[in-house]
């Protein structure tokens, strides 16, 4: 788990040490990058915990991750696919941001596909435990009363709904792994270069990204809060020890996928739609 810190791009302003004005620079950077995607994100669930504790058991309410936007085909079909467009903003943002610091993020995170067969084999290993995981985490949390019923998709059936959906997993997907591990990751370790071979401080590294990672999960209860928690810590390691996000990609984008698209019949072959 140890890596290299390549030289900053960044001028200093005279009179200012360079290496610092260069983690400055990155520091506002990943605080705008995170204001403009989970971070938000994350800032709205734990508020909307919040509001859901102070209204009803978490055990009888219910969150729906993708809805209907418009009772008209048309309109709901555009807001569908421009959600998801403009959701991927902030994944072109930081690729183009690394690629002015004349950085290749495709090449340095492992997003390609240089290696499709590794990466395939342990994204699917990693959807299968994972998605056994969700499953008893979920469980769990509704036996308890710590999970509102969670709904994926909440979407008319159309000729163009399950295309929709599949793109709305691949965004979920890019965005979360490459914005929470992937660029967090990189920029972490420019802002505190002491990070790198340093095994405590990178596992510091990796709870932080995950805890983030969990609050924006919080409004669907502590159960899937806690469940994301897990899974960052799985995949922060894993992108440390392997220095590939695409597995990572893989196997996100697949939980969503089957999520979305069969959400209703996993929960009944398990014997959880009572739940």
């Amino acid at each position: 788990m140890t890596s290299t810190t390549p030289p900053s791009h960044h001028p200093a302003r005279p009179g200012v040490d360079s290496s610092m004005a260069s983690r400055r620079f990155y520091a506002w950077e990943v605080g705008i990058v995170l204001a403009l995607s989970l971070g938000r994100s994350a800032v709205y669930a734990v508020l909307q915990l919040a509001e859901r504790l102070s209204i009803a058991p978490l055990s009888e309410q219910s969150a729906t991750v993708q809805r209907s936007r418009s009772r008209a085909e048309f309109f709901d079909f555009s807001y569908q696919l421009l959600d998801s467009l403009f959701a991927l903003t902030p994944v072109a943002l930081v690729i183009y941001l690394v690629f002015l610091g004349a950085g290749n993020p495709f090449r340095s995170w492992g997003l390609d596909f240089r290696r499709p067969g590794k990466d395939w084999v342990l994204g699917t290993g990693l959807f299968a435990v994972l998605g056994l995981g969700t499953l008893a985490v979920y469980f769990a949390g509704r036996s308890l009363g710590l999970t509102v019923q969670i709904i994926p998709a909440d979407v008319a059936e159309y000729w163009w709904s399950t295309p929709v959906l599949l793109f709305a997993a691949l965004r979920h997907s890019l965005l979360e792994e490459i914005i929470m591990v992937a660029y967090l990751f990189d920029r972490a370790r420019r802002i505190w270069p002491q990070l790198n071979g340093a095994t405590a401080g990178l596992w510091i590294l990796i709870l932080a990204s995950a805890a983030l990672r969990a609050a924006y999960h919080l409004y669907q209860g502590f159960g899937p809060g806690f469940g994301n928690l897990v899974m960052g810590v799985i995949f922060g390691w894993l992108y440390l020890k392997y220095g590939r996000v695409m597995p990572l990609v893989i196997a996100h984008f697949l939980l969503d996928a089957v999520a979305f698209l069969a959400f209703p019949l996993v929960l009944t072959t398990f014997g959880l739609d009572s739940l």
